[in-house]
């Protein structure tokens, strides 16, 4: 029998979040960004990034570690870069303060980074690459995590799951998103198996003594793997060297080592770099563009599925019918 779910509207999705967030300390500031965040990873159908992480975000709050009100503190470092301290609270108010210089920037020398320190990252990353591509420029945006990945051919973690995300603008058009962990599979799939006492998929993880496992608290004691071994492996290594020392910032072991045993969100920072298609393309723009739609179609000629296709049609359901909630999971979040 399947669990029982709640069904709620997205604006009460978005007033449950924003409710338990602000009665934890939060500011109304980064309530409504954070509050945001959540539900659209539940809207998205992204379970593993949904209302599911205001567990995680509470007990962030309340271990004192993280800052519920604190202001970003933006750096013009030079023509395209662009640094903001987040000064150890969650990412969203820091991302959504710079984006408009990191926008400018690319749109005046063609591209520009965004380096965000000293920031708890929780969520999708697709949420801000997407948010770019709705600006009209290309984006990356790679950032580390915990040390939960043990490398290709290692026992022991070391890297983060270390998402990697990217985004086109399609004017007129959702854009082409795709974010992936280097890893298998998120940690939150992990912990969400863990929840619902479901195996895991052969091949996600390894125990404390380096064994296979299909069992989630054995693969949460040991390690996961990253996907397409010595190649996801490699990619998570760039993203630690460039998310981290790059950024004057902390790798993934790092995190691990500042969390102490708190068990909540990692802190440390994100690289971001914006592309603006008018600035590579000049009066080439529009034919360019049209190329690029033409590599699209002739994938989903082939009947192959675009990235992000899946979450834009859940969206769309969403939008129409409410999102879905695992019944106890609603109820933990109320009690919070």
């Amino acid at each position: 029998m399947p669990p029982a779910t709640v069904n709620l509207t997205i604006r009460a999705a978005y007033e449950l979040a924003s409710d338990v967030l602000v009665r934890n300390g939060m500011s109304a500031l980064h309530a409504d960004a954070v509050a945001r965040s959540v539900v659209a990873g539940q809207h998205d159908e992204c379970h593993s990034h949904g209302l599911y992480r205001l567990l995680v975000c509470v007990k962030g709050l309340r271990s004192g570690k993280v800052s519920g009100n604190a202001m970003p503190a933006l750096l013009d470092v030079a023509p395209s870069i662009v640094r903001v301290d987040a000064r150890s609270a969650f990412s969203q108010v820091a991302f959504n303060q710079a984006t408009p210089v990191l926008v400018l920037k690319a749109r005046e020398s063609g591209m520009a980074a965004l380096s965000i320190n000293n920031c708890y990252h929780f969520s999708a990353l697709w949420q801000e690459v997407e948010a770019l591509a709705e600006q009209g420029v290309a984006a990356i945006a790679m950032t580390p995590s915990h040390a939960y990945v043990a490398p290709a051919g290692g026992k022991q973690p070391l890297f983060g799951t270390n998402p990697f995300a990217f985004a086109w603008p399609r004017p007129g058009k959702a854009p082409f998103v795709f974010d992936f962990a280097t890893s298998v599979a998120a940690r939150g799939e992990v912990e969400l198996a863990l929840r619902n006492q479901q195996p895991l998929p052969d091949g996600w993880a390894i125990d404390r003594n380096g064994d296979p496992t299909n069992d989630p608290h054995e693969a949460l004691q040991g390690a996961m793997l990253p996907f397409g071994s010595y190649k996801g492996s490699a990619l998570s290594a760039m993203i630690e060297l460039l998310a981290g020392p790059l950024l004057g910032d902390l790798m993934s072991f790092e995190s691990l080592e500042h969390d102490g045993g708190a068990r909540i969100t990692p802190f440390h920072g994100e690289l971001i770099i914006a592309f603006s298609p008018e600035r590579f393309s000049g009066a080439a723009l529009e034919a360019n563009r049209a190329r690029a739609e033409v590599l699209l179609q002739r994938i989903v000629g082939q009947g192959a599925r675009l990235p992000s296709q899946r979450r834009f049609a859940a969206r769309a359901r969403s939008f129409r019918e409410g999102v879905h909630l695992d019944e106890a999971l609603y109820k933990e979040i109320c009690a919070l």
